[in-house]
C-alpha cells in the first residue's frame, strides 16, 4: 500500500554525539532565535503530516514552566521495532541523527524540516522531553532528559484516536534564555497555515492571565497570504490571481495580486520552507510572468511594435505574490536551504503559470489591461532614469570611478576592515570626519531627511543626491545589477540623533536598504551606532550612560549631589570630537546593533515597512497606538 508508514521506513543515517557539543551546526544559534527553532522543528514534523494528508490539526501550547506541547491528529510515529536498530522506531527518531521517514522509506514524498535531524536535535538540546503516541488502538509514552532514554516505550492506555503528542524543556545549560516569544511563534505558526491551506493551527499561551489564544485557519491557503500582505496597501483590482497544477512530480501554487506601491513583495517556499534567494521555482514564475504579459500586450496592441518589451521589472511593479512548491527531493545549494537548485521545479512553475495565466488575462481583459498599464508607467519611468544616469555619466567620463564629494573616504582599500559611517547633518558629520580613524573609517555626511522610497518611483530615487551618493559609495549597485562583492564597506553605520527626527532617518535609510539592497541586511553588514543620552560630570570624572537605567546605576554608584552635572544629549553635534570617538566611534568603547532579517518573518518585515512608511494613515495609526508602551527615551 502506497500510504503504508511503518517501522521499517524510518532509516538510519548516522548518530548524535555532536549536537550539544556543536548545537549551532543544528539550528543556527543558542539565542532566542535557535531557542524558537525547536518549536519549529516539531511543528514541522506535524505539518509533514499535513502535506501528506493525513493531519487537519495542530495544536501549540507554551506551558507556565516554558516548556511547549505540540499536538498534531495525523497518523501517529511508528511504534514497532525497528528491524535494524532493534529498537522501537519512536526511540531512533529521537535518539539517532538522521533518522527518520523522509530518506526514501515512502513515509512521506514531500517534507522539510532539518533533513530528518529535527526531532533528535530537539531531544539533545532538551533539558526532558515526552512523547506520547495514539496508534493501533493505544497509547504509547515514552521520556528523554538530554537525550538519553529514561524507559523503555510503554503502552499507557487504549484509544480510537491517532496522533503524535511532543512535549519539551529546552536545556538551560545551551540556551542563552529559555523564554519563548508568543509573538515569534505566532508569526511563524501563522505563515505556515497560509501555505497549508485547510489546516488549523491553535496557538495557546499558558503562561498569561487570562490565557492567550490564536487560531490559523486558511481555506483559501496562498490566496489569503497575499491578502494578508496587501492589507494595508490599494490592490489594483479585487481577485486575486491563482494558479495551481502538477508537473513531473512537482505540485505547483502561484498567487498575485498588484498593489499601488512601486515595491515588490515576492516570497518563494519549497515544502513550507522559505527560500529567500529564491531559486529555480522563483526563476520560473518570474521568466512565465514576463513572458504572458508581453505577449498579451503586444496581442492587445497596448505595446507597439517598434516599443520595447516590457521588462520583468516592470510587471512586478507592486507585485505581491507568493510562489510556493511541493517537490519529493529538493535540492538546496548550500546547507541554509536560502535556493532552490532543481531544474524540474523552473520548467514546472514555467508551464504551469504560462498556461493558467494565459488564461485568466483572456477571461480578465480588464485586470489584464491594469497591470500592463501600471508596467508600462514603470517603463517610462526607468527609461527616464536610465537617460539621466546617462547624462550624468556624458557629464562626468569617470562617473562610475568618482565618489561623492562629502565622502570623507579611509585610505584602507580592504573592505574587511572598512566602515563608513552615514551621518546625519553637516554639523555632527564634520565631528565625525575629526574623530575617525582616517585609515579604516569613511564618512558619509547626508543633508536632511532622505526620501522615502517606499512612496516613490525609481525615476524619482535615482535622481536623489544623498540616495546617489550612497549608490556610489558603496559600490554595489542596486536592484538587479546589486553585487555584493562590489562591496567597498565591511560595516555600514547609521549614526543619527537619539531623537524621534534620529529615529525617523535611520527608519527611511534602512527601508532604501532593504527594498533595494536587502543583501547588505541579510549578510550582516547595515548596523546602528548607539551614542550615549547622558554624560554625566562630578568632580572632574566623566561617565556616559546609554539608558535611563544605566545612568540611574552610575548615580547609585557616585552619590547624588549638587557636585553631580548631567547632560542630556539631543544630537550627535553637542559632542566634540574626542567626546564622540570616545562613547560612539571608537571600536573598543562604543556599541553597535547589527540590523538583521529572520528569513521566516520576512513577510511581516516586508509589512512593517509599508505600515510605518506607506501612504495610509490607519495601519499606521494602528501600529504606534499597539506600540507605544515600549517607547523609551521619547523627547517630547
Amino acid at each position: 500500500m502506497a500510504n503504508e508508514y511503518g517501522a521499517d521506513q524510518i532509516q538510519i543515517l548516522e548518530g548524535l554525539e555532536a549536537v550539544r557539543k556543536r548545537p549551532g551546526m543544528y539550528i543556527g544559534s543558542t539565542s532566542e532565535r535557535g531557542l524558537h527553532h525547536l518549536v519549529y522543528e516539531i511543528v514541522d514534523n506535524a505539518v509533514d503530516e499535513a502535506l501528506a494528508g493525513f493531519c487537519t490539526q495542530i495544536d501549540v501550547f507554551i506551558n507556565p514552566d516554558n516548556s511547549v506541547t505540540v499536538i498534531d491528529n495525523g497518523r501517529g510515529i511508528p511504534t514497532g521495532i525497528h528491524a535494524k536498530a532493534g529498537i522501537p522506531a519512536v526511540e531512533v527518531v529521537f535518539t539517532i541523527l538522521h533518522a527518520g521517514g523522509k530518506f526514501g522509506g515512502g513515509g512521506y514524498k514531500v517534507s522539510g524540516g532539518l533533513h530528518g535531524v529535527g526531532a533528535s536535535v530537539v531531544n539533545a538540546l532538551s533539558e526532558w522531553l515526552e512523547v506520547e503516541i495514539s496508534r493501533d488502538g493505544k497509547v504509547y509514552k515514552q521520556r528523554y532528559e538530554r537525550g538519553k532514554v529514561m524507559y523503555p516505550l510503554k503502552a499507557i492506555g487504549k484509544t480510537d484516536q491517532t496522533g503524535t503528542k511532543v512535549t519539551f524543556k529546552p536545556d538551560g545549560e545551551i540556551f542563552d534564555t529559555t523564554v519563548f516569544d508568543f509573538d515569534t511563534l505566532k508569526v511563524r505558526l501563522r505563515e505556515t497555515a497560509f501555505l497549508t491551506k485547510a489546516l488549523k493551527i491553535n496557538l495557546t499561551d499558558l503562561r498569561t492571565e487570562p490565557v492567550t489564544e490564536r487560531t490559523f485557519h486558511y481555506e483559501g491557503g496562498i490566496k489569503e497570504f497575499v491578502e494578508y500582505i496587501n492589507r494595508h496597501k490599494d490592490a489594483l483590482y479585487d481577485k486575486v490571481i491563482y494558479c495551481e497544477g502538477q508537473r513531473d512530480g512537482v505540485y505547483v501554487e502561484v498567487a498575485l495580486q498588484h498593489n499601488s506601491s512601486f515595491n515588490e513583495s515576492t516570497y518563494s517556499f519549497v515544502n513550507n520552507i522559505n527560500t529567500p534567494e529564491g531559486g529555480m521555482h522563483l526563476t520560473g514564475f518570474r521568466s512565465a510572468m514576463t513572458k504572458v504579459f508581453n505577449d498579451y500586450a503586444r496581442g492587445s496592441k497596448m505595446l507597439k511594435d517598434k516599443e520595447d518589451n516590457l521588462s520583468g521589472d516592470d510587471l512586478r511593479e507592486g507585485l505581491t505574490a507568493i510562489v510556493s512548491i511541493k517537490i519529493e527531493d529538493p535540492q538546496f545549494e548550500g546547507q541554509t536551504k536560502q535556493k532552490l537548485g532543481n531544474a524540474i521545479a523552473r520548467t514546472a512553475v514555467e508551464s504551469i503559470v504560462n498556461e493558467q495565466m494565459t488564461y485568466f488575462l483572456e477571461q480578465n481583459p480588464n485586470v489584464a489591461k491594469i497591470i500592463v498599464n501600471k508596467a508600462i508607467m514603470a517603463q517610462r519611468a526607468r527609461i527616464a532614469a536610465r537617460k539621466a544616469r546617462d547624462v550624468a555619466r556624458k557629464t562626468n567620463l569617470t562617473d562610475n570611478l568618482t565618489l561623492p564629494g562629502k565622502l570623507a573616504d579611509c585610505s584602507d582599500k580592504n573592505p574587511d576592515n572598512c566602515e563608513i559611517y552615514l551621518v546625519e547633518g553637516d554639523s555632527a558629520g564634520g565631528s565625525a570626519k575629526t574623530a575617525r580613524n582616517r585609515a579604516t573609517q569613511a564618512i558619509l555626511p547626508l543633508r536632511g531627511k532622505i526620501l522615502n522610497v517606499e512612496k516613490s518611483r525609481i525615476d524619482k530615487i535615482l535622481v536623489n543626491e544623498e540616495i546617489k551618493a550612497m549608490i556610489t559609495a558603496f559600490g554595489t549597485g542596486i536592484h538587479d545589477n546589486f553585487d555584493i562583492s562590489k562591496l567597498r564597506y565591511g560595516k555600514i553605520i547609521i549614526m543619527t540623533d537619539a531623537d524621534v527626527d534620529g529615529a525617523h532617518i535611520a527608519t527611511l535609510l534602512l527601508t532604501f536598504f532593504y527594498r533595494f539592497m536587502p543583501e547588505l541586511i541579510r549578510q550582516g553588514h547595515v548596523y546602528l551606532a548607539q551614542p550615549p543620552l547622558y554624560r554625566l560630570e562630578k568632580n572632574k570624572k566623566f561617565w556616559y550612560a546609554y539608558s535611563d537605567e544605566e545612568l540611574e546605576s552610575i548615580l547609585q554608584e557616585v552619590g547624588r549631589d549638587t557636585n553631580n552635572k548631567i547632560q542630556r544629549y539631543k544630537g550627535l553635534g553637542e559632542m566634540d570630537a574626542e567626546q564622540l570617538w570616545d562613547t560612539t566611534m571608537d571600536p573598543a568603547k562604543r556599541i553597535l546593533l547589527r540590523v538583521a532579517i529572520e528569513d521566516e518573518n520576512e513577510s511581516e518585515v516586508d509589512l512593517t515597512f509599508n505600515t510605518l512608511m506607506g501612504d495610509k494613515v490607519e495601519p499606521r495609526r494602528e501600529f504606534i497606538e499597539a506600540n507605544a508602551k515600549f517607547v523609551k527615551n521619547l523627547d517630547v
